[in-house]
């Protein structure tokens, strides 16, 4: 995920061996395994990794975005997953992607390139079509940013999304799920076919969590991950149409600055 441009970066040392925290600005953004790419910790990684793991041919090379790099685990788990993906990280922090290609180095011809952009730039840059997953996973100061979730950012997602592909999004957010609301009304033009994901603690408004989104044009695996959630080790809720409807519905299209009626 990404951060705030020069909070205090720390790298620190878990009881697991080889298995380390990165801290921005105080908040714990990942945590990479260096002799085990497959652990994740972060429950909200493992369904993002769910995901992954459902689409294409397991084992198959895929073409993903990441909008937000922080430790860059998830695409340590991509390329041990699917050898030879093609992969982009967008994490605008420079600063932090030195120290952790530092002290938690990427494996030997990883293919994971970092570009020191954030989300909506480098999307910019990226050619039709041609993508089959954007995650995007992005935090400053504890918070998506507010041109990621906008008509027009759902708009350069579908662009860039090959047939099939998906958009994976992780906001962290509590009832009444403003943010969530929002995204999910922006997505219907673009991107229509929608579910959540989320903890039934988050879902039940007992606490704030982390809601991972995943919307295309022609589909979602809904069914392969609700059988997924239901064997997970932290087991999570998978919602349907209605569920999503009901739950996430009345949402306000954001716009990007100067984009029209109902602009923010």
């Amino acid at each position: 995920m990404s951060t705030g441009a020069g909070d205090e970066v720390e790298v620190v040392a878990t009881e697991r061996p080889d298995a380390y925290l990165v801290r921005v600005g105080g908040r714990d953004q990942s945590l990479v395994d260096l002799a085990d790419p497959h652990h994740l910790a972060f429950d909200y990684v493992r369904r993002i990794a769910d995901v992954v793991d459902d689409h294409a041919v397991p084992g198959e090379p895929l073409r993903v975005l990441h909008v937000g790099g922080a430790g860059l685990t998830l695409p340590r788990y991509v390329h041990a997953t699917r050898p030879g993906s093609w992969q982009v990280v967008l994490e605008p922090d420079a600063a932090l992607t030195e120290r952790v290609r530092e002290e938690l180095p990427l494996p030997r011809r990883s293919g994971i390139r970092v570009r020191a952009q954030d989300g909506r730039t480098g999307l910019a840059g990226v050619r039709d079509d041609t993508v089959d997953l954007v995650v995007v996973d992005a935090f400053v100061d504890g918070e998506v940013p507010g041109d990621l979730v906008t008509l027009e950012a759902v708009a350069e997602v579908a662009r860039v999304l090959a047939p099939g592909g998906l958009l994976l999004a992780n906001l962290s957010d509590r009832a009444p799920f403003p943010l969530a609301r929002d995204l999910v009304a922006a997505l219907r033009e673009h991107l229509p076919h929608v579910l959540v994901s989320a903890e039934p603690a988050t879902l039940r408004a007992r606490r704030a969590g982390n809601l991972l989104v995943v919307a295309g044009a022609a589909g979602v695996p809904r069914a392969a991950l609700a059988a997924r959630a239901r064997s997970a080790g932290a087991p999570y809720r998978v919602l349907d149409d209605v569920a999503v409807a009901s739950s996430f519905g009345g949402g306000r299209v954001r716009r990007d600055p100067g984009g029209g009626p109902g602009g923010s």
